[in-house]
């Protein structure tokens, strides 16, 4: 078991924070799914930006059914960084995550996320201030450094506990590599034997045998999930699975499947309103739909929708067509 302050995590596999993606609909969901935790989309701490509607929407966090509420924050000012945590944890956040692993440039070249591993001293200044700042956990999610010849995740990793970081998240890639090529997890493994605080190892944990290897490899607390939960977010409850018993759960059947996707739909058109939700479900349905040989042509008319009742409609029928079809090759 995961302990993150006075919160203690049962299930060891977590939702991984990714920008546009893990918003309150599809972290609600993946923790009904088995997600221990799920580390919201980040916010950023510029307070420019605070009263844009999208900002709003992440920074409202009273209203979530699970709890730790995770919210990650991001940007590379110190003070800046403890006032966003204060007003988040002010509007419900329970753990403060400090985002130091996104490798997108528009967040790099702003000295933010891992661009800020380059500079030890602006982070241990970051930490601080954000630990100083507030009275819940605060936890940290790195990379394994800079670039190859730069991994100084360890030297980040140790600072941060001496700093009074709760826990780390570590992504098996420098962010040089971005996402290309496959994760290494030497360096995680080096982190998780020299520190104290519980670690979370992230980076291609794909299926329950990757999520066992990972573990063992590196003797982490946890495994991190992100790009493999989208249009999948059942494989949190298969890892749990397997974990526990050693063996695989049944493939979701295609009932189980449309009702999860038309719950997600409904939570999405509800939560950001019908013209954004509308826009927002594509994206989602196309992820469900990528392992499907009549995907992409659903997906090119589920595109073209413009109201929910319709997303909903063309979800329903073309399950009932896999049902039908299904039933005849029985």
């Amino acid at each position: 078991m995961l302990k993150i302050g006075p919160y203690t995590i049962h299930n060891p596999v977590i939702l991984a924070p990714m920008a546009g993606v893990t918003d309150r609909p599809f972290r609600q969901l993946c923790l009904k799914m088995g997600a221990g935790m799920a580390v919201s989309e980040m916010v950023t701490s510029n307070p420019k930006l605070w009263n844009t509607r999208k900002s709003r929407l992440r920074m409202d966090h009273h209203a979530e059914e699970f709890e730790p509420r995770s919210v990650q924050i991001a940007g590379s000012d110190p003070e800046q960084m403890g006032i966003a945590a204060r007003l988040n944890q002010e509007r419900g956040a329970q753990i403060i995550d400090i985002n130091m692993g996104c490798p997108a440039k528009k967040v790099c070249n702003k000295a933010a996320g891992s661009a800020l591993m380059r500079e030890p001293e602006l982070v241990e200044r970051i930490l601080k201030s954000v630990v100083q700042a507030v009275d819940i956990p605060v936890t940290l999610k790195t990379r394994t450094g800079w670039n190859p010849e730069n991994r100084n995740g360890l030297d980040i990793a140790l600072m941060a506990q001496d700093c009074g970081i709760s826990a780390l998240a570590v992504h098996g890639r420098t962010r040089q590599c971005m996402y290309k090529g496959e994760a290494e997890y030497e360096t995680i493994a080096r982190i998780c034997e020299s520190l104290e605080i519980p670690v979370m190892a992230n980076g291609d944990i794909t299926s329950p045998e990757k999520a066992k290897t990972v573990l063992d490899l590196t003797g982490a607390d946890a495994v991190m999930v992100g790009r493999a939960a989208q249009g999948r977010p059942w494989i949190f409850r298969e890892i749990n699975h397997y974990l526990e018993h050693g063996e695989h759960l049944p493939a979701p059947e295609h009932k189980e499947i449309q009702s999860i996707l038309l719950d997600h739909l409904s939570a999405l058109h509800q939560f950001y309103g019908e013209v954004q939700g509308v826009r927002i479900a594509r994206k989602h349905v196309g992820w469900y739909l990528q392992a499907s040989p009549s995907g992409s042509k659903l997906r090119k008319l589920f595109n073209s929708l413009e109201s929910a009742e319709e997303q909903e409609n063309c979800i329903l029928e073309y399950f009932q067509t896999l049902c039908h079809h299904k039933d005849i090759a029985a």
